[in-house]
């Protein structure tokens, strides 16, 4: 039976989050998920979060039939990382091929997010072509570049095929967002924000990890 799973979400344990964990299994179940992957930025506070509400298992197996695994989004020295399945120590600043090895001796998976995207801290070509790493996102909906729009055209699954495809994404005139759209993210971006500032325990969070 095939899943449907989202593998990158943030919480308001992350820098860019503002929903509760609770919110987004709740979003995820009214989408009609399987399950999500938490991957806060340089944080795993969501899952012991969860761990402690009951609301998720390390092994893996559902709680009420929906699956939350543990994960992170790592800022390397390199750009974004997401890993899946593991939770890490706080490894910002460490470079990209160190935090994959670290992510693979925790048993988890090593994914680079939005790539080419270097607005975002996409990991550049030169990079990735060097590291172990287990997959790539191809879609990604803040992005700007429409990354799964052709990626089904290829045979080719290197790390070089995939990108190149990714690429050729940027010829079709139907993007997944608007710039007008992309600007509206942005703005909103900038509210939620403001916003989180002023929750006194997520702005105390923020100040103690210097803003991460």
């Amino acid at each position: 039976m095939p899943f449907n799973i989202d593998l990158h979400t943030h919480s308001f344990f992350s820098g860019d989050g503002i929903s509760s964990p609770e919110d987004l299994i709740a979003a995820g179940r009214a989408k009609g998920l399987h399950g999500l992957a938490i991957t806060d930025h340089n944080t795993c506070d969501a899952i012991t979060y969860l761990l402690e509400k009951g609301l998720m298992r390390l092994d893996g197996q559902p709680v009420d039939n929906f699956i939350v695994l543990p994960g992170v989004e790592i800022t390397t020295a390199d750009g974004h990382l997401l890993c899946i399945g593991a939770e890490l120590p706080y490894l910002k600043g460490k470079p990209a091929r160190e935090v994959c090895e670290i992510i693979h001796e925790r048993g988890g998976l090593a994914i680079p997010p939005h790539p080419y995207d270097l607005f975002r801290a996409g990991i550049r070509l030169s990079t990735l072509e060097t590291l172990p790493i287990d997959a790539i996102e191809v879609f990604n909906a803040a992005a700007t570049v429409g990354t799964a729009y052709t990626i089904v055209n290829t045979d080719d699954f290197s790390v070089k095929g995939i990108l190149a495809q990714i690429l050729k994404s940027n010829e079709l005139t139907q993007k997944y967002q608007t710039p007008r759209d992309s600007l509206r993210k942005t703005w909103n971006n900038w509210l939620r924000l403001r916003r989180r500032k002023r929750i006194p325990e997520l702005a105390a969070k923020d100040r103690s990890h210097n803003g991460d």
